[in-house]
């Protein structure tokens, strides 16, 4: 086999590769024998057909998936041995002959091959990126507790209608004179909560009830008519439009909710039994979770600017447009020209982003393997646990979550990804100097607004 590539230009390569019948004739004849063992041929038991019978059925296909497979292996053992760093996949090019394989090797085939732009890119003490610190402040630490508050309370009973209350209660419909009607709808134990009445003169009819009031109210004009009609009247959607008259409601019971205190029970639900003393304690260490928090929003932003500034320093990469765009259709078979030109440069950048991200990682000897991976589930299960106040959950609980996360379709790539960049984060944050700016919270997601 011969194997050739040329490269004037740098990043437009042509790989030419010349195929001689030794280099796949025992595949085929290894192949053809597999073939006659499980050939099922009329008139021959299985495994006994003639070798010139099964060679004249299946040999061309044969031959052709050898030569295929052989060409495959060459391709990637070439780029590989030469260390050829190929954009896409190899492209049949324009200056390929037809083949005609019946006839006798040898077989020459041609690609055209995309090349990655050579660049330079070093970081080290002598960059300046910025890097931005998010204040935790007593507002921050009130906000949280606030929402633990809210998080672990209860509803208990109330005397009066307080906004945020739920109404429990018997709806009984009215005729026209105000009188339960006769064979009319009855729903007991109705549930209301008069805060998501959407007509404020239907809402106000509720302001200062209590236990025992009898309310004359519209479910259909409360609800604008809308799907939480049926829902109150407990009957078929399409039947709705039928109960647009008033309907009485005799609250039998206000249940009003209220924050936990914050007491020794709520850092025990939060953080587990006595693992918090006191509320100095609780606020500190909620301080603590805001931090650890905020550090991946941090960081976040840190790899955001690592960016922009190494795309600025690399400057502006050449890269073989006309091949990368064959490239993009063949991935994109039912998409038209106009798509792949609108798309191109974002591609573009995209992919020059990745190059970078490749040579940093290449350079800071970043290497990711099934534990760093089973570590971001980990941190992305902790996430989702804390947005519904559960920061104590157990290894267990977390992990077997991370696990599910990890099953989803294309998720263990993301998180794979998300691996690299905390490695290169966490790399260049110790090697280049960091202008630390404090932020409030507040102006750092105005910032990150204004970036999108």
């Amino acid at each position: 086999m011969k194997v050739s590539f040329e490269n004037p230009d740098k990043i437009n390569g042509l790989l030419t590769i010349t195929v001689e019948e030794d280099d796949y004739k025992n595949d085929v004849e290894k192949e053809l024998k597999n073939y006659r063992k499980r050939a099922n041929v009329p008139g021959f038991r299985p495994g006994m057909a003639p070798m010139g019978l099964i060679k004249r059925q299946f040999g061309s296909a044969v031959k052709m998936d050898a030569i295929n497979k052989v060409v495959g292996n060459e391709i990637n053992k070439y780029l590989t041995d030469n260390k050829i760093n190929m954009l896409g996949q190899p492209m049949a090019s324009d200056k390929q002959e037809p083949q005609d394989l019946e006839k006798a090797a040898p077989y020459t085939f041609m690609f055209d091959i995309a090349v990655a732009p050579e660049f330079d890119l070093t970081l080290d003490n002598n960059d300046n990126i910025d890097y931005y610190d998010i204040t935790v402040d007593d507002k921050l630490v009130d906000t949280q507790v606030k929402s633990l508050q809210g998080r672990f309370g209860k509803y208990g009973p109330g005397e009066e209608y307080k906004e945020g209350d739920v109404l429990k209660g018997d709806l009984r419909e009215l005729d026209e004179n105000g009188n339960t009607k006769e064979g009319g709808l009855t729903v007991e134990g109705a549930s209301i909560m008069p805060q998501y009445l959407k007509n404020d003169d239907q809402k106000k009819l509720f302001e200062g009830a209590k236990p025992g009031d009898i309310i004359t109210f519209n479910p259909y004009k409360a609800y604008d008519g809308g799907a939480e009609v049926a829902t109150l009247l407990k009957v078929d959607r399409e039947k709705k439009d039928e109960y647009q008259g008033d309907f009485s409601y005799q609250i039998t019971e206000i249940q009003h909710f209220e924050e936990h205190a914050v007491d020794q029970e709520l850092f025990d639900q939060v953080y587990g039994k006595d693992a918090v003393k006191d509320e100095k304690e609780f606020r500190e260490r909620i301080a603590k979770d805001i931090k650890e928090q905020l550090t991946t929003d941090e960081d976040y932003k840190f790899l955001q600017d690592l960016r922009a500034y190494a795309e600025n320093k690399v400057g502006q990469l050449t890269y073989p447009d006309t091949l990368l765009k064959r490239i993009m259709k063949e991935s994109n078979k039912d998409k038209d020209d106009e798509f792949i030109n609108k798309n191109y440069d974002a591609s573009i950048k995209e992919l020059t982003w990745s190059l970078i991200r490749g040579k940093l990682a290449e350079q800071e000897g970043v290497k990711v393997d099934d534990n760093d991976v089973k570590n971001v589930a980990r941190e992305v299960a902790r996430a989702q646990f804390a947005q519904y106040g559960m920061a104590n959950m157990g290894d267990e609980y977390v992990n077997n979550y991370a696990d599910e996360l990890l099953k989803q379709k294309g998720t263990a790539e993301q998180f794979a990804e998300r691996a690299v960049d905390l490695k290169i984060v966490s790399a260049l944050k110790g090697k280049v100097t960091l202008n630390h700016k404090e932020i409030s919270l507040d102006d750092f997601n105005k910032m990150l607004t204004e970036q999108k």
